[in-house]
């Protein structure tokens, strides 16, 4: 391969990293985006990324100028109501349970939940329909290089590139960013989730519904029907070694403890994918930029998957960055544009990972008496009028 010259560089190619380059190809910039793996798109695929992804109310419209929510909406499952429920007795039932209605404070939903293989196959489509765009997967970075004018990258395939700005969407292992010499805080909670479909009788009436007992949260996430069945997204964080036993255990088994976990909220579950397991960190990136360089998602900032905070954190890094950069095109990749986006999302992805990490920690308790004590203060804060309303709002991204 030869070298080109491109506006942006993208290095990562999932979720975050397609969004991107839908976002800046719909603006008019040049866009190359390059990934080490192909994308997985089918379900059945091995790979497939079965976590699901719920975008809440304020990535809408930056997926809608990416020419992306036409694609995603018809295969979207709509959050209405977002359910706290405390099930940290000595026996695994419901005590006390806190619903959040979007309706209360919007006349659209808090977001809408979609299968990460399904978001990559529709964002795939729509970088072919963008000439000023090209999506290079099977290609990693390996070598970055910057200088005040531009960031030049070498690729996998023996090619090289020139961009004016770099974008590290590439993952919480980023080599871009180690590249850069940016340090990273991690945290370890020796915790892990598994994720996987379901099936049940009763219909999940578009209620996103989070279990807390012990080890992490259960959360069952709305999805479209399945094979005329209501369907559900679980994703199960537990201890890690608990994890691997569950993970290992025959699917009747697996099913019989997954049932006792969901506390039979919506009848009983029945598995309707394979499990995959993920590891659980909380990390955050020192710095949001290095020279000629912008970090997103992943590269930038890790958390717990509670709340649906993940990727809309994500998207409000492209936001941000889409904002500059049509704002002022001649600036882009420039100190200054760089260190105004530093500035916009640092402290608020700061704040974001430490109030997750706290929720995180809180859901993890064993012992009887902890427990107790979280029940107990998720009912006075949760009863809270203005503190419901504020949680609410920051769900929906209203201020």
């Amino acid at each position: 391969m030869g070298h080109s010259e491109t506006d942006i560089l993208i290095s990562g190619g999932g979720v975050a990293g397609l969004s991107a380059a839908a976002a800046f190809g719909s603006a008019g910039f040049r866009v190359i985006c390059v990934d080490p793996a192909p994308p997985v798109t089918a379900e059945s695929d091995t790979g497939a990324d079965l976590r699901t992804t719920a975008f809440l109310q304020p990535s809408i419209p930056v997926l809608q100028a990416a020419g992306l929510w036409t694609r995603l909406e018809p295969h979207a499952a709509a959050l209405q109501v977002m359910r706290i429920i405390d099930a940290g007795g000595k026996i695994a039932e419901p005590r006390i349970t806190k619903d959040f209605d979007a309706s209360d404070i919007s006349d659209q939903p808090f977001g809408w939940n979609l299968p990460n293989w399904l978001l990559r196959r529709e964002m795939v489509a729509r970088l072919e329909d963008l000439p000023n765009v090209t999506f290079r997967p099977g290609t990693a970075t390996t070598g970055v290089l910057t200088r005040d004018t531009e960031a030049r990258v070498t690729l996998s395939d023996g090619g090289s590139v020139t961009a004016r700005l770099l974008i590290a969407a590439d993952g919480r292992g980023s080599a871009v960013r180690q590249a850069l010499g940016i340090g990273v805080k991690t945290y370890r909670y020796g915790q892990k989730a598994l994720a996987f479909a379901t099936t049940h009788p009763i219909p999940h009436q578009n209620v996103s519904t989070e279990i807390h007992r012990s080890g992490g949260p259960f959360t069952l996430v709305p999805l479209p029907d399945r094979d005329g069945l209501p369907s559900s997204a679980i994703v199960w964080m537990e201890r890690g070694p608990e994890v691997a036993r569950l993970a290992a255990r025959p699917v009747p088994e697996f099913e019989a403890a997954m049932n006792e976990r969901s506390c039979g909220i919506l009848g009983p579950l029945t598995l309707v994918s394979r499990r995959s397991v993920w590891p659980i960190i909380s990390q955050i990136a020192d710095r949001m930029t290095g020279q000629r360089t912008a970090l997103m998602a992943e590269a930038a900032h890790v958390v717990p998957p509670i709340g649906a905070q993940g990727l809309n954190m994500s998207l409000a890094d492209l936001r941000v960055l889409l904002d500059l950069a049509t704002e002022a095109p001649h600036l882009i990749g420039e100190t200054a544009m760089l260190d105004r986006y530093h500035r916009a999302r640092h402290l608020e992805v700061k704040a974001r990972v430490t109030g997750i990490d706290l929720l995180n920690r809180a859901s993890m308790m064993g012992a009887q008496p902890l427990r107790d004590l979280r029940a107990a203060g998720l009912n006075a804060l949760y009863s809270l009028a203005p503190v419901r309303k504020t949680l609410m709002r920051a769900g929906l991204g209203v201020r």
